[in-house]
């Protein structure tokens, strides 16, 4: 599966409607370190996909998202299962990192 692209349109609904943790990538373009981890969090996505699904939130697209969930420092990946949060790590993270997040 791809990741998905979210916004304050569709998060709620996305992160609320399904059975599957949703693992969040808070990220800006202009973010070098958030460059570096784009590649492995969507190999993430690939490798992982029947775990949960992965998404991405531009925080300069979606500002509003950002502050509700107080991301002050990207990128950030929050973890989601039956809607709320249940863990968040800040910087990149390595496909194995991700894979631990999950468990």
């Amino acid at each position: 599966m791809s990741v998905l692209h979210l916004d304050s349109n569709n998060f709620e609904e996305t992160i609320k409607s399904t059975d599957k943790p949703v693992l969040v990538d808070f990220w800006a373009e202009w973010c070098a370190p958030c460059r570096m981890f784009a590649p492995i969090f969507e190999k993430a996505a690939e490798k992982l996909d029947s775990a949960a699904i992965f998404a991405k939130v531009n925080v300069d697209e979606s500002e509003a998202l950002a502050l509700k969930y107080s991301v002050m420092s990207i990128p950030t990946v929050i973890f989601f299962k039956n809607g709320a949060e249940v863990a968040r790590r800040t910087g990149a993270l390595s496909l194995g990192e991700i894979a631990e997040f999950l468990k």
